[in-house]
C-alpha cells in the first residue's frame, strides 16, 4: 500500500498537488476548494486544469482559462493545460526558437512522435507543471488533473523518459523535473472517490499504482458526498417508531398534514448512509498511513462558489491538521 508521511506534512505546504479520481467523483470542486482555503491563507495559488474543459472554472464562477494564468481573485490564478501551447513554450525557453504562429509542420511531427513514443505527450504536461513550481511565482500549484485512467502515465513519464534518453539537454530537463515530481516535500497526490464500490475499488486500485508505478507521494484519500450522520442511535429509532400506521395518523392531526413525506426522506437518508458504510470503512481500513478525509454530501447548497465555500470549510473543519504543517 501507499509510502507511509508524516503528520506533520501539509498538503497545502507543498509546492505541486495534484488532484484526480474517476470521472464523476468531484475532483474539480475538490480542487476548487483547495485552491480557496489556500488563497485565503495568504498562499499565491495557481489552479491548473488539465484537460481544458472548464469544470473549475463554472465552479469558481469565472471565465474559462487559457494557457496563461489569469488572476480571478486574490491570491489565485487559473489556467488550462494545452500540449501545443506547452511545447511553443519548451522551443522558446530552451531551444531559443521564435515560435509565433502556428507550430505548422513542427506541430505534425510532434504529433507523430508523440503517437510513436509513449511518455512524450505527458511529458509536456508534467513539464510545464514542474517548471512553474521552479519559476516559484507560486506558492501552491493545484492540479485537476486526469482521471483515473490516464494520471499514472503521466506521473511516470520523466522517469520513462529518463530511461529512454541517456545524455543531452533533455537528460538534464528530465532530471530536474525529477528532483521537483518524486520529492515529497514538494509534491503529492490526492486521490477521490465517492462512497460507492467501483469509484472505492478505482481509488484504491489507483493508490497501489501510485505506490508501484511512479515515485509520487499520494498524500490523501477523499470520500467526498459521504452521506453525513442526521440521527443518533434512539433518534432512528423514534423515526422508525412513527412508521407505525396509527402513530402516523396521530401525528397527521398535529402537524396538519401529511408526515409520510418526511418520514420516508428520513428512510432514504438512513439507507443512502448504510449503505455507504462498508465502502468507507473497507477504504479506510486498506489506507494504511496515508489519511483519509470524508467531505458530506452537501444539501441545497448549489453549484458554483457557494458549493467551493462549502467544501473548503468541510474540508478546514475535518482535516485542518492535514492541510498545513503544525
Amino acid at each position: 500500500m501507499p509510502r507511509s508521511r508524516s503528520q506533520s506534512d501539509g498538503l497545502l505546504d507543498r509546492s505541486l498537488v495534484f488532484v484526480t479520481g474517476k470521472g464523476g467523483v468531484g475532483k474539480s470542486s475538490v480542487t476548487a476548494a483547495l485552491g480557496l482555503l489556500a488563497s485565503k491563507a495568504g498562499k499565491r495559488t495557481l489552479i491548473c486544469e488539465v484537460d481544458a474543459k472548464g469544470d473549475v472554472a463554472r465552479l469558481l464562477d469565472c471565465e474559462p482559462s487559457g494557457f496563461e494564468a489569469t488572476e480571478i481573485r486574490e491570491n489565485l490564478w487559473l489556467m488550462s493545460m494545452n500540449t501545443e501551447e506547452a511545447l511553443r513554450e519548451y522551443l522558446r525557453i530552451y531551444l531559443r526558437l521564435p515560435v509565433v504562429a502556428k507550430l505548422g509542420p513542427l506541430a505534425k511531427t510532434f504529433d507523430f512522435v508523440a503517437n510513436a513514443a509513449p511518455g512524450v505527450q505527458e511529458i509536456l504536461v508534467v513539464g510545464k507543471l514542474c517548471y512553474e513550481v521552479k519559476e516559484a511565482k507560486y506558492d501552491l500549484i493545484l492540479v485537476d488533473a486526469t482521471s483515473t485512467g490516464h494520471i499514472v502515465s503521466q506521473l511516470a513519464s520523466p522517469k520513462g523518459i529518463s530511461e529512454l534518453v541517456r545524455l543531452g539537454m533533455v537528460k538534464d530537463q528530465v532530471a530536474w523535473m525529477e528532483d521537483i515530481l518524486y520529492d515529497e516535500a514538494q509534491t503529492s497526490v490526492i486521490v477521490v472517490a465517492t462512497p460507492a464500490e467501483t469509484p472505492i475499488n478505482e481509488a484504491l486500485e489507483l493508490a497501489g499504482r501510485i505506490d508501484v508505478e511512479t515515485e509520487v507521494h499520494l498524500g490523501a484519500l477523499i470520500v467526498n458526498k459521504v452521506m453525513p450522520e442526521l440521527f443518533s442511535r434512539s433518534e432512528e429509532e423514534f423515526f422508525t417508531s412513527l412508521q407505525d400506521p396509527k402513530a402516523s395518523k396521530v401525528l397527521d392531526k398535529v402537524v396538519a398534514g401529511d408526515i409520510g413525506t418526511l418520514l420516508k426522506g428520513s428512510n432514504a437518508a438512513l439507507d443512502m448512509r448504510r449503505c455507504a458504510a462498508p465502502y468507507v470503512e473497507r477504504l479506510m481500513s486498506s489506507a494504511g498511513d496515508t489519511p483519509v478525509a470524508l467531505l458530506p454530501l452537501m444539501f441545497g447548497v448549489g453549484t458554483g462558489m457557494k458549493l467551493v465555500r462549502a467544501l473548503s470549510e468541510a474540508l478546514s473543519a475535518e482535516w485542518d491538521e492535514l492541510l498545513w504543517r503544525d
